[in-house]
């Protein structure tokens, strides 16, 4: 039995569709969520390549963040030629996060514990290194499990219960066994997961007595990120309500990449400052 290729014209995406009353609060939420993240990141982005105090390691990879999260809104708001092409972008940008997110928490760690010989252990080329690194152990996981998924037959079911295609999404819509397509899934996203995450706490636990205040806006988008992700993937499917799957992925592809630049900005003094120098400056070009 061959598999079908998915395009937007041959099928549905379901979203909210039992619920039509949200459709217009849902519409306006949505496009306010990602005006804010676009204004966000690009702030976040813009400030951290202008201002030379901002050129140590936790910018450079608060920048790769923010880079992320514009390319995850984006792929999660606008539609693609197919499918298939979304289901594998989505799944690159969120499993690169994932490890993003423990790398960043290797940088704070080394950062406080090891202050004297922080610019010489994480400095530009290998953090160049651990970026690249992040960014390619997502597509591998990408490419690995959305062909897996493309070369499942649909048999002509035409509806996916979702507001985007997403890989646990698409596997539903199969009309053979999926278990090999499960459990790969959720294998793969426990190590994806677990791993970066056991590593975030960790290097959390060394730290915390120390200098609480410098992790507290990274732990708190890692339980934006990580919550949903392990309530989603790790766990057989079918067994939650899909309307919750629904909104918990919303929340962290929408909501998440939002709130970032805003939980590190508004806790950031240096950030809030480098804010008001750029500003200043382009007020004073304008009156020049």
């Amino acid at each position: 039995m061959s598999s079908k290729l998915l395009f937007p014209e041959d099928f549905i995406l379901m979203g909210f569709t039992k619920y039509p009353w949200l459709d217009l609060p849902l519409f306006f939420a949505l496009l306010i969520s990602y005006m804010f993240t676009l204004l966000g990141n690009m702030a976040l982005i813009l400030v951290s390549q202008l201002d030379s105090q901002l050129q140590s390691p936790l910018y450079f990879f608060l920048t790769d963040l923010s880079c992320l999260d514009l390319c995850f809104a984006t792929t999660t708001n606008i539609t693609y030629i197919g499918c298939m092409a979304q289901a594998y972008i989505f799944h690159w940008l969120g499993c690169t996060e994932c490890v993003l997110l423990g790398v960043m928490a290797l940088d704070r760690c080394v950062a406080v514990c090891r202050p004297l010989r922080y610019s010489v252990i994480m400095d530009h080329k290998h953090c160049r290194r651990l970026s690249g690194t992040a960014w390619l152990v997502g597509l591998a996981n990408s490419l690995l499990q959305s062909t897996l998924t493309v070369q499942l037959p649909l048999c002509g079911n035409q509806e996916l219960d979702h507001f985007f295609c997403e890989l646990p999404g698409l596997i539903k819509m199969a009309c053979v066994d999926t278990t090999i397509n499960e459990a790969t899934l959720a294998v793969v996203a426990t190590f994806l997961i677990m791993g970066p995450l056991s590593m975030i706490l960790l290097s959390y636990g060394c730290i915390a007595q120390a200098a609480f205040h410098t992790c507290s806006s990274h732990l708190l988008v890692v339980s934006l990120f990580y919550g949903p992700g392990i309530y989603i993937y790790m766990q057989p499917s079918g067994d939650s309500p899909q309307d919750l799957t629904k909104a918990l992925t919303l929340f962290y592809c929408v909501i998440t990449p939002m709130a970032n630049p805003f939980i590190y900005t508004l806790r950031n003094k240096d950030v809030k400052g480098a804010l008001r120098r750029l500003l200043r400056s382009a007020i004073l070009s304008k009156r020049i």
